[in-house]
């Protein structure tokens, strides 16, 4: 395989993560000699538990596997491409109904094996705090970037920003009431994998007026809370209504009874955590709620009486840029060999990490062979995702996850469904077209 002339052949790349492994892999495959930096396991962040490259955080659902949903659609393409990620997602799968959830441990340690023997990744554990000469540069340090480094990017970025996210707890499987839970996945959708937790308009209330009234983790003087939309703390969340959360992670609908078709005002559902089906995720409750409050509050809902906690749902700082103000396609800085991948880009969500250090890798690739940049594909997911990071409103930009208000519509279709339908086999057929003509 032919390579571009490089100094010393070789890609620096900072962080670790979902993003950064990927960027590594693919270039690497490419026969780069890529340098990897992560800080872990000598320094965490205050939301990762191990040193493991490609950590999952806030929960180990890659989402829907059907091309119809934006996250669908979006892994398909990346599949398409060649990731490492997916194609190791598929390989850990647990069962999830018609999304791909994974086990989190046996996903990051096998990305860790990966990388650590490929001959072309050399793995240097510590923290880098300085903006490295090298170039080209991958920085994938996260939405928990380390202070230290975040200082110097507030140089490189001239406009950064901070935020907070919260995760949601995990708890043991063997201390649910399981007399009082159902199993089964929304309308049927796929197997029955998810664990349903019902209320009624009693329990409800009662439920909503604990949380709202909770103690909560304060935040500093200086500090300023700003969530991501799809991941706002449930007690947040519960404050917008108090019918917010029937309508959201609490919603009923599609969730009746399976034996007796009984309908209810409200339900918690629980995801498995791991394939053995020892722990449990309480989906869409992340929360900023004081571990005793959590015990308290979250014992209310029928089932989980008793259950004992294996991680408690807790607030961390996110970071990310204003990638309008500063970024060209693909990730890339301005007038710089510097790239940003992963949600510290401005995307928002396990895939699309994935999506931007694939897109990443294949741009430097592309640049280095051809000496100009990559073409993605319009109306495509991964074309669609740079573009709304470069692209949008620098004044109102937030990260965001693919959807497909950011492909163009099909006229002539009424139905939604069907629209979604065309439009995810359009952008599939020029993903195989692009790939059938790509000279790298």
């Amino acid at each position: 395989m032919a390579v571009y002339p490089l100094k010393n052949n070789t890609i620096t790349i900072i962080g670790g993560g979902l993003a950064g492994s990927e960027a590594a892999f693919q270039l690497a495959e490419k026969k780069f000699n890529v340098v990897l930096y992560e800080m872990r396991p000598h320094k965490l962040t205050e939301a990762h538990q191990t040193g493991l490259m490609a950590e999952l955080l806030c929960s180990n659902s890659l989402k829907s596997i059907d091309i119809t949903n934006s996250n669908g659609l979006l892994k398909k393409e990346l599949e398409l491409m060649g990731s490492l990620l997916i194609k190791i997602a598929y390989e850990t799968r647990i069962p999830a109904g018609n999304a791909l959830s994974v086990d989190r441990k046996l996903f990051a340690e096998k990305v860790t094996n990966i990388l650590e023997n490929h001959p072309n990744i050399t793995i240097i554990r510590e923290e880098i705090t300085e903006i490295p000469n090298s170039r080209p540069l991958i920085i994938a340090t996260g939405p928990l970037t380390s202070e230290n480094f975040a200082r110097n990017l507030i140089n490189l970025t001239k406009d950064h920003l901070f935020f907070y996210d919260a995760i949601s707890p995990i708890v043991d499987a063997d201390t649910i009431n399981y007399e009082k839970v159902f199993f089964k996945s929304r309308y049927d959708k796929g197997d029955a994998d998810y664990l349903n937790c019902p209320m009624t308009r009693e329990e409800y209330e009662k439920f909503y007026f604990e949380l709202i009234n909770a103690e909560k983790v304060e935040f500093r003087s200086f500090e300023k809370a700003k969530y991501y939309e799809n991941c706002i703390p449930i007690e947040e969340l519960a404050s917008r209504g108090f019918k917010t959360l029937i309508f959201g992670p609490m919603r009923p609908v599609g969730l009746e009874n399976p034996i007796t078709g009984e309908k209810y005002y409200a339900v918690v559902q629980l995801r498995k955590e791991n394939k053995e089906g020892t722990a449990y995720n309480i989906v869409g409750f992340q929360t900023k709620m004081k571990i005793q409050e959590q015990k308290r509050v979250f014992r209310l809902i029928p089932g989980l009486e008793n259950v004992e906690f294996l991680r408690y749902g807790s607030i961390h700082r996110n970071t990310y840029i204003n990638a309008p103000n500063i970024l060209e396609d693909n990730y890339k800085i301005r007038g710089e060999d510097i790239y940003f991948a992963g949600q510290i880009s401005g995307v928002e969500g396990y895939v699309e990490s994935i999506a931007s250090g694939l897109t990443v890798a294949f741009d430097i690739y592309h640049r280095y062979l051809h000496k100009s940049p990559l073409k993605l594909p319009e109306d495509t997911a991964l074309f669609s995702l740079q573009n709304y990071v470069s692209h949008s409103e620098p004044k109102n930009f937030s990260p965001s996850n693919f959807h497909f208000g950011m492909l163009s519509s099909i006229e002539g279709i009424k139905d939604k469904n069907l629209k979604k339908q065309r439009q995810a086999e359009r952008a599939l057929i020029k993903i195989e077209d692009f790939l059938r003509d790509l000279k790298i």
